[in-house]
């Protein structure tokens, strides 16, 4: 336990700390600015070098504030505006706009990074995975998770039998949205620019997500209610959403998000022997309780925030562009996420348990 300990934070996916992938960032919210920005900044093996935004002049002047080379327009970033200076595309739009821009970036023959959920819909999500695939680029979706130590060791655990046969899985994730951002107009809460609905696309995929990858199985069956309250979710069917899926294996898997909620976020695996619990998962700091026996343990690495999760994926995703090796939260991975969102939507709508 004390040489695992002393790794905990070890990079243990790294094949190189050599090169550089220079980005351009597309789609200059908040969370480009505040966190994935610095995030490069502060890489290993990356460096911002373009901004791409809905004008030159802002694009321009946001490039200015932030000591960026390039400022360009989305209609200039699809003509291919600047190839030479960029290597990759970290794109940050609603979800709705994610395909029109990785359809571009693929034909400029440049990586892509695709924040989650990658689309709107199934339908899109498929087309964008051909687009990357026809012009053979690297297409990641930004499941930060994956690169956090806490859910990286949660996975080596249940690999190596220290909660026995999982069992069940609890998770939740839930934000008070309209305190966060006091617009009732914003995309979150416009179907035609979220996609499905707002909990669940917007938190309830983190949940799903981490769950697929620490336990490498996937849902086949799920049921679901879910109901809004709020005026400003009239458009949305989910401002409180519950789930329960069967995975592989047999595991049962209970799942609740909510966008109008006390902020909280957690994922506990439970197995024969004993239980791994994340506490808080999602929004940084990740902490993991252990449970065996009369054992208990609990791991925090509180310097690991959401920029430093992002740190972590993009010198990921900077590593596999630079090797040549295969990203592994690729879009087809991205894609079955969009399948099991769809399925808890149709099994709410439906009352019925769909199948996967």
């Amino acid at each position: 336990m004390k040489d695992w300990l002393d790794s905990y934070d070890d990079r243990d996916w790294q094949t190189t700390t050599e090169g550089t992938v220079r980005y351009a960032l597309l789609g200059l919210g908040w969370w480009t600015i505040d966190v994935a920005l610095p995030a490069i900044q502060h890489s290993d093996l990356g460096e911002v070098t373009t901004f791409v935004s809905s004008s030159t002049e802002k694009a321009e002047r946001l490039a200015a504030e932030n000591d960026v080379d390039h400022g360009i327009s989305y209609e200039e970033f699809h003509d291919g505006a600047a190839t030479d200076a960029y290597d990759a595309v970290y794109v940050g739009t609603p979800n709705a706009y994610h395909l029109e821009y990785v359809e571009s970036a693929a034909e400029h023959g440049k990586a892509v990074l695709c924040e989650k959920p990658m689309e709107s819909t199934v339908e899109r999500a498929e087309q964008m995975v051909e687009a990357a695939e026809s012009a053979d680029v690297p297409l990641m979706i930004a499941y930060r998770m994956q690169t956090d130590p806490a859910v990286r060791r949660a996975k080596e655990l249940v690999q190596d039998g220290f909660v026995g046969d999982p069992v069940s899985v609890y998770g939740n994730n839930s934000q008070p949205l309209l305190e966060m951002i006091p617009d009732h107009d914003q995309w979150r809460l416009d179907p035609d620019r979220s996609g499905y609905g707002t909990s669940v696309m917007d938190l309830g995929i983190y949940s799903l997500n981490t769950t697929r990858f620490i336990l490498d199985w996937d849902p086949v069956a799920v049921q679901s209610q879910m109901s809004s309250h709020h005026e400003a979710f009239d458009a949305v069917p989910d401002e409180r959403s519950g789930a329960l899926l069967t995975l592989e294996g047999g595991v049962k898997m209970v799942t609740t998000d909510s966008q109008r909620a006390h902020e909280d976020t957690q994922l506990k695996i439970t197995g024969t022997e004993g239980q791994i619990d994340l506490r808080p998962a999602f929004h940084g700091e990740c902490t993991m309780h252990l449970s065996r026996g009369d054992v208990t343990a609990t791991v925090s690495h509180e310097a690991f925030d959401s920029q430093r999760e992002m740190r972590e994926e993009f010198d990921f995703f900077a590593d596999r562009v630079l090797t040549g090796e295969p990203v592994v939260a690729d879009g087809r991975h991205g894609l079955q996420d969009m399948r099991i969102v769809r399925a808890i939507h149709q099994a709410a709508e439906s009352g019925d348990v769909v199948e996967l």
